[in-house]
């Protein structure tokens, strides 16, 4: 990876009312992208200049495709699906073993964390130029990772991860036929000060608790240095390569 800052006309983010979402959509502004598609369930973003907000639901396909539409005139180089779910909305949080497997509970975390951002995949790509550089970067996590996995548990949310690494690997390879400089990656933040955290943040040792605003520097620093050789890859918040 080379460390390079690339200018940018055009970005979106969807999940721009999360922590890391919101942060993200600032950071983009401070560097003075003219246009940031800020999406979300509620519409609602930050208030800067060039923002554009835009609802979305990630469980409804056609919210995602009638997003996609809009960006046609001012098509970003940039996405980066921010939006994903550890304990959902209900209480349900992430199982500590197998007993506690639920369909429904299951079901809705794939929806989420997987089906949700391989189908904004598949209504943004065909956006991006098939000339000069595009990045798609989806949050991940490092207990996504199958050959890291040491301690188990999580059923849900590590194989949800799991399986939006493969779709991101999948999508560089079909992506990079077409569009030789264009960037697929999966991103780890971190352990981000957000509400997804929140309920898990009082074991964490010192220091290891990053907040929103450093957490988005971050993510911009890596997709900064990515280059079309790393796409289909995943990497944490050091630029530094998960194992698959």
């Amino acid at each position: 990876m080379a460390g390079t800052k690339h200018h940018l006309e055009s970005a979106a983010v969807f999940g721009a009312s999360g922590g890391i979402g919101r942060a993200l959509v600032a950071a983009l502004a401070e560097r003075g992208v003219r246009r940031i598609h800020a999406g979300s369930r509620s519409g609602d973003a930050p208030d800067l200049p060039g923002v554009a907000p835009f609802r979305f639901d990630l469980e409804n396909e056609d919210s995602i495709a009638a997003a996609a539409r809009t960006m046609r005139d001012d098509p970003p180089r940039l996405v980066i699906v921010a939006s994903g779910v550890l304990t959902l909305p209900n209480g349900t949080g992430p199982e500590r073993s197998f007993r506690q497997l639920d369909m429904n509970a299951m079901a809705r975390v794939f929806r989420i964390n997987t089906i949700g951002p391989a189908l904004i995949a598949k209504h943004v790509l065909p956006l991006f130029p098939r000339e000069g550089r595009s990045v798609f970067a989806a949050l991940s996590a490092r207990v996504g990772s199958i050959g890291d996995n040491r301690i188990g548990g999580w059923h849900s949310y590590r194989a949800s991860k799991a399986a939006l690494n493969m779709m991101i690997r999948n999508f560089g390879i079909e992506l990079g036929r077409t569009h030789s400089q264009a960037v697929v990656a999966a991103l780890h933040p971190g352990t981000v000060d957000t509400a997804l955290s929140e309920p898990f943040q009082s074991n964490l040792p010192d220091g290891q608790l990053t907040d929103a605003g450093r957490a988005a520097e971050n993510l911009l620093g890596v997709i900064d240095g990515l280059t079309p050789s790393d796409s289909g890859g995943h990497f944490d918040w050091k630029g530094e390569q998960v194992p698959a």
